[in-house]
């Protein structure tokens, strides 16, 4: 007996309607045609690993499954701009002799049946890639004349459809992870929605819920910290040639904590890990994630120094987002949508920035209100 399906089904509407507020490009329909064709592209790139190299191309199921999503993103802001139904296109284009369809038990409550339509036939993956690409190039005649959409669009939907059969991928797995990573991005948490990791643990397992922590330079120029009148970690210094601040790194960490309400490098400076709970303590407060944390810190400072410690800007590249992710997948943390980390970063780089130029103060954490500010010395 085959395994059951632990996912529900995905509604066309419903994707749409969801994942409507994460739309933040201009009303023109260039920007978004030119970011579906560039998508188009990813899918042709990525399949084609992912036919050609399989388990040595690693993440290439995830990577496939990724641009196809996006392509489905833009087409649907696409259609938005252009008032058309995505549902309806859809139903057009599997209406036609090409496609079959059978019967099926249905995950909804309010629905016994389902119909589970595929094509008949799809061509091998190298003809079925270009002539979505060719379908793709037929829709930049829409930035000129919009006339025609629809007969331009059916033709693309079906070549995409075509192309996810034969890429062998759950339209399913790439409408929620779409829209989970869209919605992750763009649209600001409820937060009574976002996760806590330690709530379920005695006091003395769980990370502050407020903390001041003082950061002192001293001639020698090493920082040192300071937690109720004790001195906690060891003193750091920037431990590189040419001189950048990274002695006064452990702001990101508690910023972490504050904001995330994650951080095993703090949970170790404090000696507050979950050893009540023996998988908890070795899986998430342990070695590795704690090499996780400060691996990923160092790697956004390597970057940030770049942009000058991130200063007046708003937002953080999604590619960086995306990232980060991946660095922190199978952790606890990647429950965490992409825009709380964004506001990690972002306020943890503000609090950095007056340390930095101070040579000290102190950080002030608040778990409740997921804040992270500086007060001077």
């Amino acid at each position: 007996m085959a395994e059951a399906n632990s996912h529900s089904t995905m509604l066309i509407g419903d994707y749409v309607r969801d994942v409507a507020p994460t739309d933040k490009m201009p009303p023109e329909i260039k920007p978004v045609l030119f970011g579906l064709f560039g998508e188009v592209g990813g899918i042709m790139t990525a399949a084609k690993k992912y036919h050609r190299e399989g388990a040595v191309f690693v993440g290439y199921r995830g990577m496939v499954e990724e641009e196809f999503g996006d392509t489905l993103w833009y087409l649907t802001a696409l259609c938005r701009r252009l008032e058309l139904s995505l549902e309806a296109l859809l139903s057009k284009v599997v209406s036609s002799d090409d496609y079959t369809s059978i019967l099926a038990a249905s995950d909804m409550e309010n629905g016994t049946l389902s119909h589970i339509v595929m094509p008949r036939e799809v061509a091998e993956l190298d003809d079925a890639l270009l002539t979505l690409g060719a379908a793709a190039s037929n829709l930049l005649q829409l930035a000129d004349n919009a006339d025609n959409a629809e007969s331009l669009l059916i033709p693309f939907i079906d070549c995409y459809l075509k192309t996810l059969q034969v890429s062998t991928l759950s339209f399913g797995d790439v409408t929620r992870s779409n829209l989970a990573k869209t919605r992750g991005r763009f649209v600001a948490p409820d937060a009574a929605t976002l996760p806590t990791f330690d709530d379920q643990f005695e006091a003395e397992e769980q990370l502050l819920d407020h903390f001041e922590i003082e950061f002192t330079q001293r001639e020698s120029g090493q920082c040192y910290l300071r937690w109720n009148g004790v001195f906690i970690g060891d003193p750091l210094t920037d431990n590189i040639l040419d001189a950048d601040d990274y002695r006064f790194h452990d702001v990101f960490h508690f910023a972490h904590a504050a904001i995330l309400h994650w951080s095993s490098v703090m949970r170790a400076l404090i000696k507050q890990k979950r050893k009540s709970d023996k998988k908890v303590d070795e899986a998430q407060d342990g070695g590795r994630s704690i090499v996780v944390e400060e691996g990923l810190t160092a790697w956004i400072f390597s970057r940030a120094k770049d942009h000058k410690y991130f200063e007046d800007q708003k937002s953080i590249s999604f590619d960086m987002l995306k990232t980060i992710a991946d660095f922190v997948r199978g952790y606890e943390v990647e429950d965490c949508p992409l825009n709380l980390w964004e506001r990690a970063i972002l306020d943890g780089y503000a609090v950095f920035r007056k340390v930095r130029e101070n040579k000290g103060g102190v950080v002030i954490g608040d778990r409740k209100s997921r804040t992270i500010t500086y007060r001077p010395l």
